[in-house]
């Protein structure tokens, strides 16, 4: 498992998860942009909706599974109790199989509660899933209580790898087979409807608005063939994410079985009494459940404001299925999704922090505690903050090259924009919530997300009930809780841990490095692509040699100016990933 001198390196271990997750987010993009091409906005919104409740019940369920087994294991091995470390473990597996199963059949034979329409299938596709990544969180979970990351990062390539594969196979060929029998018409560029070579039928209606813009509304067929195709579409995107759960739970099961004799010779030498599996259960549900209900009530906000979208779209504005479903795939389908890569650093950094955490409250050692929390922030926001900036001011860009649709990307990009800052409020609250988790607060976190999501439910209903922002209002909602989390939290640590969170190195020091960062990525992009004649859809390998010059010029200005602005040290960076060749590199030039 790494010897204990290597083990309390958690900035290594969450650099290790947090490299693991970009690589996902980075493969879930570049696969994300064939798969919509393929079902279009409409699959995605469908697979989106059906994703969200897939999430929520794997919230409720199983998700947590993960922080709360390794909170509870870190805490054994900190005293060494190896054999209760192993008990626990065995508990947690039972744990899932009853819990896990029963949420499994709760969405299959529930789908039906949860949303409307072809989704609903979707959901059902998803139902298996859900008893799968229980198992495969327990084991997770186990590793990371031994802080080593290496096993779960591994584990959540290969998840990803496959689920990019089989949901884009499996799209195409549930499409080709199911549709193949039928008659395929496409909308040509004169707006006419097609079968094969043959024009068989104009557009139903055509729409003009008070702006010009043109809207073609298609026959009842081709509307019809439309959806097939995007409901498909979206159980092949399910079928995908299924596979990836069962490669994964394969390869921890196998880690497991090559761990089974040390993990063994270690209980054989234990010689701390046993505790009865009664008490262990009980254990694990007073840990198990508020984690469960923290997680599970932090990220209700999307399915809260999925469904008041849908239900304001259908009932006040009229709007059918399908027009509903487009919308919000191109929000949460491609905003969203992109928004979410740099998250992964915080949602790594927490899972390496919580054993680190666990392990000093359990030694009584709330100063270390202390100072671990300030270096996990530090960190997070070193990350967070330029990642926000950046995707901000290269939003269009950003969105062009990973979905490449003209009708949708001024709206995709422009609520990539927008939304931008979220990154930095999920970063901080993801971690804190965490910490409040590692300190024993667990219930905390419940209470401040139940009150930020009252805040933001009432919000977006009244803006998409009385103003025309449509997915903006999501995006202003998504603001609200985010920020409101971070406010409730950091207000906790300073309660319950005398946390005191440091400004300048921490937040005002990367605020100013990231300005002219910005600055310096949208003027060498800009440049870039009126020197090479792009215009406002330029060619995929023009928007790409821009835009990784521009992404590139801009580290380089950030990375910079954190050292000469000191907000960064030589030991801080030599706590990074590699931090001795960055150190090396920094003093070639100059800089320290």
């Amino acid at each position: 498992m790494g010897k204990s001198s290597k083990k309390d390196g958690f900035i290594i271990q969450a650099g290790i998860l947090a490299a693991a997750g970009i690589l996902c987010r980075i493969i879930g993009l570049l696969y994300r942009s064939p798969l919509t091409a393929v079902i279009g906005d409409e699959g995605n919104g469908y697979y989106q909706s059906a994703y969200n409740i897939y999430t929520l019940i794997l919230l409720i369920s199983s998700y947590s599974i993960p922080s709360a087994i390794s909170k509870v294991i870190a805490q054994k091995l900190a005293v060494k109790e190896y054999r209760n470390a192993h008990r626990v473990f065995i508990c947690a597996i039972w744990y899932v199989l009853v819990v896990g199963g029963i949420a499994s059949l709760v969405l299959f034979f529930g789908a039906e509660l949860f949303d409307k329409g072809p989704a609903v299938t979707v959901i059902r596709v998803f139902a298996p899933t859900v008893f799968l990544y229980g198992l495969l969180g327990v084991l997770r979970g186990y590793f990371q209580a031994h802080r080593t990351m290496v096993q779960t990062s591994v584990s959540q390539i290969l998840e990803q790898i496959l689920n990019a594969v089989v949901s884009i196979g499996a799209a195409c060929l549930l499409i080709s087979l199911t549709l193949s029998s039928m008659e395929k018409y496409t909308l040509n560029e004169d707006h006419s409807v097609s079968l094969g070579s043959q024009i068989v039928q104009e557009v139903a209606e055509t729409v003009v608005d008070e702006s010009g813009t043109i809207t073609y509304v298609l026959s009842a067929e081709q509307q019809a063939w439309n959806t097939k195709h995007a409901t498909y579409g979206a159980i092949g995107s399910a079928l995908g994410t299924s596979s990836g759960v069962v490669i994964a739970l394969l390869f921890m099961w196998g880690v497991y079985k090559l761990n089974k004799q040390t993990i063994h010779r270690r209980i054989a030498r234990d010689i701390h009494e046993e505790e009865s599996y009664r008490s262990i259960f009980k254990t694990i549900s007073s840990v198990v459940v508020p984690f469960i209900m923290s997680t599970a009530i932090y990220n209700l906000s999307t399915v809260v404001n999925q469904s008041i979208y849908k239900w304001i779209c259908y009932l006040q504005k009229g709007l059918s299925d399908a027009e509903t479903s487009t919308r919000y795939g191109i929000f949460s389908g491609k905003a969203v999704v992109i928004s979410n890569i740099p998250i992964a650093l915080s949602s790594a950094m927490s899972s390496a922090l919580l054993p680190s955490i666990s392990a000093r409250v359990g030694q009584g050692d709330m100063e270390g505690a202390r100072e671990k929390t300030a270096q996990a922030i530090k960190t997070t926001m070193f990350i967070a903050i330029p990642a926000a900036v950046g995707i901000g001011v290269l939003a269009r860009p950003v969105t062009w090259l990973l979905f490449p649709q003209k009708s949708s990307l001024d709206t995709a990009a422009n609520l990539l924009m927008v939304l931008a800052p979220s990154i930095i409020f999920y970063s901080l609250s993801t971690l804190t919530n965490t910490v409040l988790q590692g300190i024993g607060k667990v219930k905390v976190p419940v209470h401040n997300a139940a009150i930020a999501l009252a805040v933001q439910t009432f919000g977006v209903a009244l803006l998409l009930a009385v103003t025309e922002l449509d997915l903006y209002a999501l995006v202003i909602a998504m603001l609200v809780y985010s920020g409101m989390m971070c406010i409730l939290n950091q207000m906790s640590l300073r309660k319950y841990l005398q946390y005191e969170q440091e400004m300048f190195r921490t937040i005002v020091t990367p605020l100013i490095a990231s300005f002219f960062m910005g600055a310096a990525a949208f003027g060498t992009y800009a440049g870039l692509n009126f020197l090479l004649k792009g215009g406002d859809y330029p060619a995929m390998w023009k928007n790409a040699v821009a835009l990784f010059a521009a992404i590139l010029i801009g580290c380089l200005v950030y990375f910079v100016l954190e050292i000469v602005l000191k907000g960064i040290t030589e030991t801080e960076l030599r706590a990074l990933p590699k931090g001795h060749l960055i150190v090396k590199l920094a003093k070639k030039c100059r800089l320290l």
